[in-house]
C-alpha cells in the first residue's frame, strides 16, 4: 500500500491552500489533498511549467495555480482575496514554502543570508497565516506548517536555518493558543527529506534513511482531517528511518 493511500481522508467540498507547491514536499501535498477530493490552490514563485517545478497535476483536475511572492504582504493579501473570490472559502492552509542553507558560523554569516532564511522560511508562514486566518475561522479550518528536526537544538554551520524552523514551532503554538476552538494549528518536523536537490547536495549520504515527501504529506493530511480534531499546537516528528 502506497503512503498516499495509507488511510482514507475525505476533503470533498473543502479548499486547501498549499504554499511552496512547485517543490518536492509541496507537490506531494498537492497530490495528496487532490486525491482526497479537495480543491487545491497551489502557490509558488516557480510556475508549474518551469524546469525546476515538480508539479504534475493539470489545472482541470481540481487544482489551480497562483503565483505570488509570499514575502510581500500586499501580494499575500491579494492572493488570499483572489483565492476566496475564486473558490469561496479556505479550509486548510499548508505552509510548505521554505529553503535550506548551510553556510558559516554566526560570526561569519552574511546578513543577506540570514534575512533570506527569515523571509522564505518564517515570514512566508507568518503572512500566509495572518491573512488566511479570517477565512479559516469561518470554516473551522486547520493550518499545518513545516518545521524541522534540527530546530530542536543549536548546531554548527546552519544556525540561521535552525532558528527559522524553531520560529515555525513557536508560530504554530501561538496560532493554536490564539485560535483555540476555531482554527487548529500544527507543524511537522522532518529530518532529511528525500528530494532530488538533497540527493544532489549529499550524494554519499544514506538515502534509504531519508523520509519520502509523500509520507510527510500523508501526516499533513491527517492533521487537517477530522481524525485530528483534538490536536492543536503539536510539533509532529516525521523522521523516517533517520
Amino acid at each position: 500500500m502506497s503512503p498516499q493511500t495509507a488511510f482514507d481522508v475525505d476533503f470533498d467540498g473543502t479548499v486547501a491552500v498549499i504554499t511552496g507547491a512547485s517543490g518536492a514536499l509541496g507537490s506531494a501535498a498537492v497530490e495528496r489533498f487532490n486525491a482526497a477530493g479537495a480543491t487545491v490552490c497551489g502557490v509558488d514563485v516557480v510556475a508549474p511549467d518551469a524546469d525546476d517545478s515538480l508539479l504534475e497535476l493539470e489545472e482541470d483536475s481540481g487544482f489551480s495555480f497562483y503565483e505570488a511572492d509570499l514575502t510581500d504582504e500586499d501580494d499575500v493579501s491579494r492572493l488570499v482575496s483572489e483565492i476566496v473570490d475564486d473558490q469561496g472559502r479556505i479550509d486548510h492552509l499548508l505552509n510548505v514554502a521554505g529553503t535550506w542553507r548551510g553556510g558559516d558560523p554566526i560570526a561569519e554569516t552574511d546578513l543577506e543570508e540570514f534575512e533570506l532564511l527569515m523571509d522564505v522560511n518564517l515570514k512566508t508562514a507568518f503572512l500566509a497565516s495572518k491573512h488566511a486566518l479570517p477565512h479559516l475561522r469561518e470554516s473551522d479550518g486547520a493550518i499545518v506548517s513545516v518545521s524541522a528536526r534540527s530546530s530542536l537544538e543549536g548546531g554548527e554551520g546552519d544556525g540561521p536555518y535552525r532558528i527559522t524552523k524553531a520560529g515555525i514551532r513557536l508560530l504554530t503554538e501561538t496560532l493554536a493558543e490564539e485560535n483555540r476552538g476555531t482554527v487548529r494549528a500544527n507543524c511537522v518536523m522532518p529530518s532529511v527529506i528525500d528530494t532530488p536537490m538533497n540527493r544532489e547536495m549529499m550524494p554519499d549520504a544514506d538515502h534509504e534513511s531519508w523520509v519520502d515527501p509523500a509520507e510527510i504529506a500523508d501526516v499533513m493530511a491527517f492533521l487537517c482531517s477530522d481524525g485530528a480534531t483534538v490536536t492543536s499546537g503539536a510539533a509532529v516528528p516525521v523522521y523516517g528511518e533517520a
